[in-house]
């Protein structure tokens, strides 16, 4: 087999590369161990920068999102039983849209597919090797059976447990575990507000999000160590009034739970993000906590980065662009990692801070609200800092 790009991972990192690089005329395949229906179904972030919606619609894949995603213009933080709005629009002319992770994955398979593309469900990479020649190869087993491509470049787009990042040597992590979780839910309840509500209150932080006019995502803090068996359904719903509770009569629609998972926080950074001709691409490199809904967001950013420099390099065989892929992606990741350090230091309760620590949290949220300047940097940081150059090397 041969290809040009040969794409470990089929998350919306491995299939949006594979379509931006189709739109430039450069071949790839797509390796994914999981089947189709897994892969469409897992349930993972929902909310879109302003730039992120924008390249799915040049990228040909923004039509269902568009007719069925809700866009924001703006986000609530919640703490002393008080709604403070941050107005995106007003402070940066810019918003975001809510449409499900998973939802994002079907339209980019479909497109891939409809193409001609080759995505290969059902297929595990074993090992990558050559990668210091000009000809890469990649190890996989197909219906029992192992084969090899050989191609260009790999990327990994593989995730945090993939085995695309165990090829970089002198690889440098850095990284924090938080000491708390996210026990999140699903709900087949209408959205109880038109906009995400961030809640700090003194039992935890709670987050009131949404994935369609009827179906309703939430998050609430719990210790990192936390089982699933010890949240029922009741207590839930009891957790989520009080910690959302305003004093001018906040309602929380409820409704029977599709799902609940209990997820780990932690901030993430691999160091370099390529060695010859592998690089590495979204949570295969770096991981934030989901506090500033980036996750997804810095997956499509550095996909952006790669797609431009493939096309440089296949257009006019420039080496520059993909030489300083890490230098360049690394400037957003640190920003985006910092940004989401702060809103989950702000909004969480930390077990192991005292009370000089929870006042210093809350006058960072009476910073917030009250000062123009601090509420434009987090808008400006929330909606997607501009990108530097397209994605489409032309």
């Amino acid at each position: 087999m041969r290809t040009q790009v040969g794409i470990v991972g089929a998350g919306p990192a491995g299939l949006f590369l594979s379509q931006l690089l189709h739109l430039q005329g450069i071949e790839s395949v797509v390796f994914e161990c999981r089947d189709r229906a897994y892969v469409e179904a897992r349930v993972r972030a929902g909310v879109l920068e302003y730039g992120t919606a924008e390249t799915l619609r040049e990228a040909g894949v923004g039509e269902r999102m568009d007719a069925q995603g809700l866009p924001h213009a703006g986000t609530e933080l919640r703490f002393a039983r008080t709604r403070h709005r941050i107005d995106f629009a007003e402070l940066t002319g810019r918003s975001i849209m809510v449409y499900g992770q998973q939802e994002v994955v079907k339209d980019l398979i479909a497109a891939r597919l409809a193409d001609g593309g080759d995505v290969r469900f059902q297929t595990e990479v074993v090992g990558v090797h050559d990668l210091d020649t000009n000809r890469p190869r990649i190890a996989f087993v197909e219906a029992g059976e192992p084969a090899e491509l050989d191609c260009d470049f790999v990327i990994g787009t593989d995730g945090f447990h993939g085995v695309s990042r165990n090829h970089v040597p002198d690889l440098m992590i850095y990284g924090r575990d938080y000491p708390f979780a996210w026990l999140g839910i699903l709900a087949e309840a209408p959205p109880s507000s038109r906009e995400l509500i961030y809640a700090r209150h003194d039992r935890g932080f709670a987050l009131h999000s949404m994935r369609s006019p009827k179906i309703t995502r939430m998050y609430l803090q719990v210790p990192a160590d936390e089982s699933l068996h010890e949240w029922p359904d009741e207590r839930i719903w009891a957790e989520l009034h009080q910690r959302l509770a305003t004093d001018d009569g906040f309602e929380l629609t409820e409704g029977a739970l599709l799902d609940k998972s209990i997820t780990p926080m932690r901030s993430f950074v691999a160091t370099p993000m390529q060695h010859g001709r592998l690089l590495l691409a979204g949570d295969a490199a770096h991981i934030v906590p989901p506090t500033g809904a980036k996750g997804m967001n810095l997956a499509i950013a550095d996909v952006r980065l790669l797609a431009h420099a493939l096309g440089g390099y296949y257009a006019d065989g420039r080496d520059d662009l993909l030489a300083s892929y890490t230098e360049t992606a690394l400037r957003r990741v640190w920003r985006a990692t910092h940004f989401s350090w702060w809103m989950t230091a702000m909004l969480h309760v930390d077990p192991g801070t005292d009370e000089f620590g929870a006042q210093l949290a809350q006058a960072q949220l009476d910073y917030v609200t009250t000062s123009r300047a601090m509420a434009t940097s987090l808008a400006e940081n929330y909606t997607g800092l501009p990108y530097e150059q397209s994605w489409s090397y032309r």
